[in-house]
């Protein structure tokens, strides 16, 4: 889209028109939108036109829509942060990640849904409500960035900014059949997101890209990235090329001996079939020392701020929605931490860290499961497999040890289920090996060929 607006093949007015045109007709059925900014996205479009009329210099995504997950501020809009607790509350500027996007050329068309604090893997609030999957409306398309999956998925955006503390960007891509990148803490500024990604929760928590596909992800990401000194874990690295020479990935078809739906097991050994035929060497990887990781995630995600959500809602306990209190209950059953208890975690989480960095010298890149289901029914919380019936925690094991060790990890879509669920396949790389995890991704996308769009969807033909 991007290049066919600077060639004048396409008009930026006709781009945003006819995204609008996409909303209209679907998000009825998706409620993926929290604001839709239609004016302001179609008087930016006719100042993009003129722009490129008069010949200056333009932005790599000049012209082109994105969407921005209802967490992220905006200035002068609302940052529910899926809550009324956060309703009446408005930016006073737009976040980081919203600067870059705008000084690239893009055009927000609106603000999308997420959880209540974005506390859960379902996409639902008291704002505007549930959000469905545009592959089954009885689906959820994830969480908590599950209103941009739902939006990219169905040709209403092309892509846009999400946030991740526990699989939140990547576990929507994988149920919603599209790419997303969590990048390593720090990388893309998460400065202006709510709740404040500082620490200790930004040790988990960072902002990142989400688009259709590996491609599209790369160019969101290297307009995102840079440094930041409103962000507390910004770093100063620049963009590099990737060093793919005498790469080997390293397999690991399941998080220990917790299994996963036969259907998503497959789709992972195909993809490292097509890596091997790529010529990237694939060998099977069993992490040593990890087994308490999901452990650790859970308390620095769940019970650590347990309390203090307790406390924000204190008194208005009917206004809090079950999304953002579903955590917290469970939380509130163990002990409350304790100070030494955060310092020893802390501290184990640092070994654990250092020790599967060396283990990955030998495999920069690993090949995993998304998580051990393809998306589930509204409130589904038991998944079958071939060998055991799975819960949640069980089920988000492949994804949350990456948020814990703060290491970058890029979905991509790869297989369909017996059903005809999308089903995503996970590179987990190095702190800040970002751009490595984008190449592989995009050779594997490009030795899968075409995925398709849900069944409910058409699209215009620029929208491929």
């Amino acid at each position: 889209m991007a290049a066919r607006v600077r060639d004048r093949e396409l008009s930026p007015v006709e781009l945003v028109e006819a995204h609008l045109g996409q909303i209209e007709k679907l998000n009825p059925a998706l409620n993926a939108f929290v604001v839709l900014l239609a004016d302001r996205a179609c008087a930016k479009a006719r100042e993009a036109e003129r722009r490129l009329s008069s010949g200056e210099a333009l932005g790599p995504l000049h012209g082109v829509p994105v969407t921005i997950k209802d967490s992220f501020d905006m200035e002068g809009l609302p940052t529910t942060c899926g809550s009324l607790f956060f309703r009446d509350r408005r930016a006073a500027r737009d976040s980081t990640a919203v600067r870059r996007l705008r000084a690239a050329g893009a055009i927000p068309l609106g603000k999308t849904n997420c959880p209540e604090f974005l506390g859960n893997y379902e996409t639902d609030n008291y704002i505007i409500g549930r959000t469905n999957s545009p592959w089954d409306a009885e689906r959820t398309p994830g969480g908590s960035s599950g209103g941009e999956a739902a939006a990219i998925a169905s040709f209403c955006s092309p892509g846009g900014i999400g946030s991740d503390g526990g699989g939140s960007i990547r576990v929507p891509a994988h149920f919603s059949g599209i790419a997303g990148l969590k990048p390593t803490p720090g990388r893309v500024s998460a400065a202006g997101h709510v709740p404040e990604i500082a620490h200790p929760g930004g040790l988990l928590g960072v902002g990142g890209p989400i688009a259709r596909n590996a491609r599209d992800v790369k160019l969101l990401f290297e307009v995102l990235a840079g440094y930041d000194t409103e962000d507390p874990f910004s770093a100063p690295v620049p963009l590099r090329p990737p060093e793919l020479s005498g790469l080997r990935i390293g397999l690991m078809e399941q998080f220990y001996q917790v299994p996963v739906q036969p259907a998503i097991a497959e789709t992972v050994r195909r993809a490292a079939s097509a890596a091997e035929s790529l010529g990237f060497p694939v060998e099977p990887f069993q992490p040593r020392g990890l087994e308490r990781a999901p452990n650790l995630w859970w308390f620095f995600f769940g019970q650590l701020p347990a309390r203090m959500t307790q406390a924000l809602i204190a008194g208005r306990e009917d206004d809090a929605h079950w999304t953002g209190t579903e955590f917290m209950k469970k939380a509130l059953e163990e002990p409350e931490p304790t100070a030494t208890k955060v310092v020893e975690n802390l501290a184990i989480r640092d070994k654990m860290r250092a020790s599967l960095l060396r283990q990955m010298e030998r495999f920069p890149v690993l090949l995993t499961p998304v998580c051990g289901t393809t998306a589930w029914k509204h409130r589904e919380r038991r998944y079958r497999t071939a060998t055991k019936e799975i819960g949640l925690f069980e089920a988000m094991m492949p994804a949350t040890w990456l948020n814990l060790l703060g290491l970058p990890g890029l979905v991509i879509p790869y297989g369909l289920d017996e059903t005809g669920l999308p089903i995503g396949i996970q590179l987990a790389g190095r702190p800040y090996d970002e751009e490595l995890l984008l190449e592989v991704a995009i050779r594997l996308e490009e030795a899968r060929g075409p995925f398709p769009a849900p069944d409910s969807v058409t699209f215009t033909s620029f929208s491929n």
